[in-house]
């Protein structure tokens, strides 16, 4: 897909990674974890953390021979409220990249954006230099908070949003411009513009063309194959819904949160807080999944000698 439609960057998550792992294609990569794994020994979780950590890296390689941007890689959902876990995750991740020939500055490390997560980006981004993704954002105060935490990029979920006001309430269909998730990632963009944050609003998880067509002039986008297989057939121009001008022009106020504050603003939104929990726990349960997969692979890897 990605020699298909020539992406600028790429993005990876454990759900991503756990099927691609499942294919016959890269039972190679999945072995070169293991044996990784395996060299560095340690306990049983040890070295399977090692493997699955090798495993990310080696699938972030081979995307980046295929991208002339960065990819991004994601730290463990299950250290999403643990700072010091996260920033010593990512710099293991950073160091894996080294040891493969890549540097940091093709790397954008995932973070789940919890008051945990938003505060390990800003350490990473200001004490280490590493370029941070902060995913899993639903709600105003996460892009406030990741905003004033100096992080690179924000990966506001479009199509997830969505999902959760047609499952919790009586309208079932919107046209795109009343789409919850493209007004979310609207607001988010326009604060960012009139207030001169560096960071980047990249909106991602849609659900349909019409969403994504809603955002053009959006920073980034970040678009699955199959969407990207229906927009190359389309033949329409596309006048941008979103400008820095219109952004300086809005009624948005400047606002600061300090932890109390964004605890108490992001709580205000149930959506975003049932939306956050649940993407953490589905990224940490296929995390799992890869990991028992990983064990199965060392046992395998045993047999041959």
């Amino acid at each position: 897909a990605i020699d298909e439609y020539k992406p600028l960057d790429a993005t990876t998550n454990p759900s991503l990674i756990l099927a691609a792992a499942q294919m016959p294609a890269y039972q190679e990569l999945v072995d070169d974890a293991v044996a990784y794994g395996k060299k560095l020994g340690g306990s049983e979780e040890e070295q399977i953390k090692n493997a699955s950590d090798k495993l990310f890296v080696l699938f972030g390689a081979e995307i980046l021979k295929r991208i002339p941007g960065r990819v991004s890689t994601e730290v463990d959902a299950r250290l999403s409220f643990d700072k010091e876990g996260m920033i010593q995750r990512a710099r293991r991740l950073i160091d894996l990249y080294k040891e493969a020939g890549i540097g940091k500055d093709r790397i954008l490390i995932k973070l789940s954006s919890t008051w945990e997560g938003i505060q390990a980006g800003k350490v990473l981004e200001a004490e280490y230099g590493i370029h941070c993704n902060m995913t899993l954002l639903f709600s105003f105060a996460q892009a406030v908070a990741c905003a004033e935490a100096g992080v690179t990029l924000i990966s506001p979920f479009v199509g997830r949003i969505l999902d959760w006001y047609v499952a919790n309430g009586d309208k079932k269909t919107y046209e795109p411009s009343e789409d919850p998730g493209v007004k979310s990632v609207t607001k988010i963009y326009n604060y960012y513009k009139k207030f001169g944050y560096k960071t980047i609003v990249m909106g991602a998880s849609f659900r349909n063309t019409g969403e994504i067509k809603a955002l053009t002039g959006c920073d980034y986008l970040t678009i699955s194959p199959k969407l990207l297989a229906e927009l190359s057939k389309e033949y329409v121009k596309l006048t941008p819904t979103l400008s820095v001008k219109e952004a300086q022009a809005c009624a948005l106020e400047k606002i600061h949160l300090d932890e109390k504050a964004f605890r108490w603003h992001h709580n205000e939104d149930q959506m975003a807080v049932e939306k956050l929990s649940d993407g953490i726990r589905r990224f940490a349960a296929d995390a799992v999944k890869l990991e028992r997969m990983l064990k199965v692979g060392a046992f395998r890897h045993l047999s041959r000698f």
